[in-house]
């Protein structure tokens, strides 16, 4: 069996456009030309790749098994090439990396500052993704790595564990709280709490734990990012679960206290996660050796999850 990789960019054109008109604008090829070569493509498969209707084309399961397949192909092709060009004006890539709210707020902006100052020739796209859609971005290939914190559920995934953090409860100086050396995260719950933006992984983590005991989170006000966060529990507005490493940034200059939360999940260790560490570009292997300096983390060795896909 012989794939053609433009046939293989082409269906993976018509599966995200949900269109064969715009997959194959996409393509710069004509619509009959790419629904001829998307029919070729199923035949020589043996298998039905779309749904048609009249408002576009929708993938099959085996179309979606495909596309996998397809997106993972593809990136290794680029891969490929970003491997053995570049070489007269230095290293050259580009990177898509999926990460958590902390990494892409805090530590990741330094991380890349440095790391893309002398490397003129490798472009990033760093979005901010729930540890599910990390997970799954990964496992199908629309990202290279992908960084969580926690539990990572993942079959087949290699997890490379590079620093540990610790979630704490944040509360304004005189708080009622504030006289407690250590607080459960169920105590918290009778106090209004101050949060981060809807898509948050660390929201929607923390409504997990909420959701297992059986409660609602009380949030009073959402907020985008770790500063506004701070300052509104400063000012009163809520108490509030966060990221230890980024509130002791802030408690130098805001009157607000940390208190530690007794639950065994406030202590996280991060990951980077990626299909095959060796399988990765040069330039994304130099930037996992950059998160390994930044944290100061000395890898002993890599982990192969093997746990159930939640995805």
């Amino acid at each position: 069996m012989h794939f053609d990789l433009q046939d293989l960019r082409l269906f993976t054109h018509v599966a995200e456009a949900r269109s064969l008109t715009g997959g194959a604008q996409r393509a710069h090829i004509s619509t009959a030309a790419a629904s001829t070569r998307m029919k070729a493509l199923e035949g020589q498969l043996d298998s039905r790749l779309f749904y048609r209707s009249s408002q576009g084309v929708e993938p099959t399961p085996a179309g979606d098994r495909l596309l996998r397949h397809a997106r993972a192909i593809l990136r290794q092709v680029e891969h490929v090439k970003s491997d053995f060009s570049g070489y007269a004006d230095g290293e050259a890539g580009h990177l898509r990396i999926f990460a958590n709210t902390t990494a892409v707020t805090e530590f990741m902006p330094e991380v890349l500052a440095r790391f893309l100052a002398t490397r003129p020739g490798i472009t990033v796209d760093l979005q901010e993704r729930l540890t599910k859609d990390i997970v799954r971005g990964v496992l199908d290939g629309t990202a290279d790595l992908g960084i969580g914190a926690g539990v990572v559920e993942a079959q087949g995934l290699q997890l490379l564990p590079f620093s540990w953090d610790r979630l704490v409860l944040v509360v304004p100086q005189g708080h009622t709280l504030s006289n407690r050396p250590r607080v459960s995260f169920h105590e918290t719950l009778t106090h209004p709490h101050v949060g981060l933006h809807d898509g948050s992984t660390l929201l929607q983590f923390l409504q997990d734990q909420v959701k297992d005991l059986g409660k609602s989170l009380p949030l009073r006000i959402q907020v985008l990012g770790f500063e506004p966060a701070c300052r509104m529990i400063e000012a009163g507005v809520g108490i509030g679960i966060l990221p230890e490493s980024c509130a002791l940034r802030y408690q130098h200059t805001l009157s607000i206290q940390l208190i530690e939360l007794e639950d065994a999940w406030a202590q996280r260790e991060r990951s980077i996660v990626v299909r095959e560490l060796e399988a990765l570009p040069s330039c994304g292997r130099s930037l996992i050796e950059a998160i390994y300096s930044h944290e100061g983390f000395s890898p002993s060795s890599t982990s192969t999850a093997d746990t159930t896909n939640p995805a």
